[in-house]
């Protein structure tokens, strides 16, 4: 079963993160889902002052109405630990986005304008920590949604880990492991994994945690991740099934 999970195909490059996409992104009027007369948290301050961020929450509350656990759990729990997500980020926008972006996918309707923003802006941030990183020291392995850490490529392979990426069929999909203790796994040959070398310095940033899952599965976490080498990226889960997969 292929992951649900939509994965990119760009090679960005930082004048583009920073500038071009950023810069063309489609405005929208609508929303948010409340008042911004009544906003107290920084979160809630910062989608307020992003149309972008504004519509992306007006589509959260829409999805969440037809929204239907797929293992039983309590809609509202899950719901709270998306806002919770959210909320955390404080005013920091790259990590708004992914979480509104993750409780989108957790709703299951996702735009590809909003994914085209989250990477936009998450790819900015992961430049951005990279700067501030200069000795490229490995950093642990994000654990919060927004959190981005510096690491090191450690192995690119096939998916089933049988044949170096670099000569193998498309059909064979892509797996990358991290210095940092990261995974990165895809059904697809990623253009950004497959240009890489092992040893590359890298940017992890952890863009999605799963919510509407069976207890204790915690698989399907998706990073964002940067070769600072070739400025290839992608976004990719932590294993070849989102939770309650096979």
């Amino acid at each position: 079963m292929r992951s649900s999970v939509r994965t990119y195909r760009l090679l960005v490059l930082a004048t583009i993160l920073a500038g071009g996409i950023l810069g063309t992104a489609p405005a929208r009027a609508d929303g948010p889902s409340f008042d911004c007369r009544k906003a107290s948290l920084p979160a809630e301050k910062a989608i307020c002052a992003d149309p972008q961020l504004s519509a992306i929450d007006l589509l959260v509350s829409r999805a969440f109405k037809d929204f239907e656990p797929a293992f039983g759990g309590d809609k509202r729990m899950i719901a709270r630990g998306l806002i919770a997500d959210r909320n955390a980020c404080g005013g920091d926008t790259a990590c708004i986005v992914s979480a509104l972006n993750n409780a989108l996918q957790t709703y299951g309707n996702g735009p590809s304008w909003v994914q085209d923003y989250n990477t936009a802006l998450i790819g900015k941030k992961a430049l951005e920590a990279a700067a501030r990183n200069p000795n490229g020291a490995d950093q642990p392995l994000p654990s919060t949604i927004g959190q981005c850490a510096s690491t090191h490529i450690e192995t690119l392979t096939t998916r089933l880990g049988d044949d170096p990426l670099a000569t193998a069929s498309p059909e064979a999909g892509s797996a990358a492991t991290f210095t940092n203790g990261g995974t990165a796994v895809s059904y697809d040959r990623e253009p950004g994994l497959a240009a890489s070398k092992v040893g590359d310095a890298a940017v992890m940033c952890l863009i999605s945690i799963p919510r509407d899952c069976p207890k204790d599965d915690e698989r399907g976490r998706v990073y964002y991740g940067i070769d600072l080498a070739i400025k290839g990226s992608w976004a990719l889960p932590d294993s070849q099934h989102m939770c309650g997969g096979a």
